[in-house]
């Protein structure tokens, strides 16, 4: 993708959450050469999709995250 087709869909993303009047955020995301994976916080599940659903963009998973560990978990 392009930095403006990136973007857009940032703006796009950031303007649905705007209107969801759910408790939601955006972490950040990762972009493959042809995947995003998107970390968000919200309630569930069901808000995630509704982000998706609203800014009309394909959700094929969500997984919760448990627990997070970087190096210093290794201390």
């Amino acid at each position: 993708m392009t930095a403006e087709e990136l973007q857009a869909i940032s703006k796009t993303s950031v303007s649905v959450i705007s209107v969801l009047g759910k408790p939601y955020k955006w972490v950040e995301s990762y972009v493959t050469n042809d995947k995003i994976y998107c970390v968000h916080e919200a309630e569930n599940e069901a808000v995630i999709r509704e982000h998706s659903n609203c800014a009309n963009f394909p959700v094929n998973k969500v997984e919760e995250v448990k627990v997070m560990i970087g190096p210093a978990t290794a201390e």
